[in-house]
């Protein structure tokens, strides 16, 4: 008996240990949100801060890692960062968003836990309350794969981050007035890429090599189109999709898109034009950054390369050719294309039709004729307490009513693990882009 008791303690302590170190590993980070004084544009402006940067800083991660962010609020209103892209796996109450947080008051703090959990790709966090995006406050979001899964392309050189949107000189109260005026947002004064516009900013590469490039449409209200001049951009990775590997010469990125390419500094060894510039509107706004070359002999040349402005053919065969990688892995070792999620049927087909109504005398927008007022009480603390009279289930329809626009604290019912047909459509003259919080989605047609 006094030879077992020690080995069975040693086992005891070897199971202990081991438990410990098989939990997934965990990033904390401390952030002060603040205004502070930004010069986009060479004009000072107050933006909005994180740890004194603009744009915020990166959050890089891997698969399954824990990320703890403590957010304090030293903003003089309420505030909430939303992550674009992270999965919310019944923990809604982390995603940021108005009807599931409490915003965070001026001077306090809330600590976000989120887990990427079965996740990979590009992404960037913003404010979601009070129009504070217009004023900065995003960064950039990756989550790496873990090192026994294969990836589907060599380790890059080097890894970018273009954080790309439109931008304006009004505040973000004066924007917000304008809208809450029944008005739409005016024009853009210009495009800014990582919070510089008539100031470029330079990535610099060596000849020959390999470079990621996540880049990330933040703006407000337009698409965008991203090109390098003379490079070629191959397409790897859409928002946690390693994708085919097409090539292409420019890209249309949408506003809350990510995309990720491959850039190979081929060329002579000089600086080149990196050049964002807006889609769809009649007059284009374009910035430009610098790619420049560790060995180069010259500086930029020539003009900046032209990309599509108002041209509807193009960006749906952009769209139609990007398509998932099924031989690659995803976050997981199984491929993506083994998944079979089109082997699951569907329980429910919603049709979304966003509109654009006159109520009360005032612009509003609305999906399904409803145009969506909050209620004083975050709708995830309601439903928690059975707090009535809020809202209902079921105030907005499965499908478009074609009636007048309405106001209404609208919720949609569903069931959890429902496998769910969702249907956009947009009579409108204007391009829209939509984002399903906290979930994840296929693109089928």
């Amino acid at each position: 008996m006094g030879y077992l008791k020690p080995c069975s303690v040693f086992l005891l302590l070897v199971f202990f240990v081991a438990c410990v170190s098989g939990e997934d590993p965990y990033r904390f980070y401390t952030w002060n949100v603040t205004y502070g004084d930004i010069y986009p544009f060479g004009i000072q402006q107050q933006g909005i801060l994180i740890n004194g940067q603009f744009p915020g800083p990166q959050i890089e991660s891997v698969t399954n890692d824990n990320v703890i962010i403590n957010v304090f609020n030293s903003l003089d209103e309420p505030f909430l960062i939303s992550w674009n892209g992270v999965l919310q796996r019944r923990n809604s109450w982390q995603d940021g968003v108005y009807g599931t947080n409490c915003p965070i008051p001026p001077g306090q703090n809330f600590t976000y836990a989120l887990q990427v959990k079965n996740q990979i790709g590009s992404y960037f966090y913003f404010p979601s309350l009070a129009l504070h995006k217009a004023a900065g406050g995003y960064g950039g979001l990756s989550v790496a794969s873990r090192p026994m899964i294969p990836v589907p392309f060599d380790p890059p050189s080097g890894d970018f981050t273009i954080l790309a949107g439109d931008w304006y000189q009004k505040s973000h109260t004066e924007l917000r007035a304008i809208l809450d005026n029944g008005n739409n947002l005016p024009f853009p004064d210009g495009i800014i890429i990582n919070g510089h516009g008539s100031n470029p900013i330079t990535f610099t590469v060596d000849q020959g090599k390999t470079y990621r490039f996540r880049i990330s449409n933040v703006g407000l209200t337009t698409s965008i189109n991203f090109r390098i001049q003379g490079h070629k951009m191959k397409l790897v990775e859409v928002e946690g999709t390693h994708t085919l590997q097409n090539i292409y010469d420019s890209i249309d990125i949408h506003l809350g898109q990510s995309y990720s390419v491959l850039v190979t500094a081929d060329q002579p060894p000089q600086d080149y034009y990196i050049v964002v510039s807006t889609r769809f509107t009649s007059k284009v706004l374009t910035v430009v950054s610098i790619l420049h070359y560790r060995n180069s002999e010259g500086t930029v040349s020539g003009p900046f390369p032209l990309g599509p402005t108002i041209d509807t053919e193009w960006p749906i065969e952009q769209v139609r050719s990007i398509r998932g990688n099924l031989t690659a892995s995803g976050p997981r070792p199984n491929l993506q294309g083994t998944y079979k999620y089109g082997m699951i049927n569907t329980t429910r087909t919603i049709t979304l039709q966003n509109s654009a109504p006159i109520i009360n005398g005032k612009q509003r927008y609305a999906i399904n004729s409803v145009s969506f007022i909050p209620s004083d009480t975050p709708l995830k603390l309601a439903d928690y307490f059975k707090i009535q009279g809020l809202f209902s289930l079921g105030s907005i329809s499965d499908n478009p009513t074609g009636g007048d626009g309405y106001l209404q604290t609208s919720v949609m019912a569903a069931d959890y693990r429902d496998y769910v047909e969702i249907v956009f459509q947009n009579p409108e003259d204007t391009l829209q882009s939509w984002h399903i919080d906290g979930h994840f989605f296929f693109v089928v047609g």
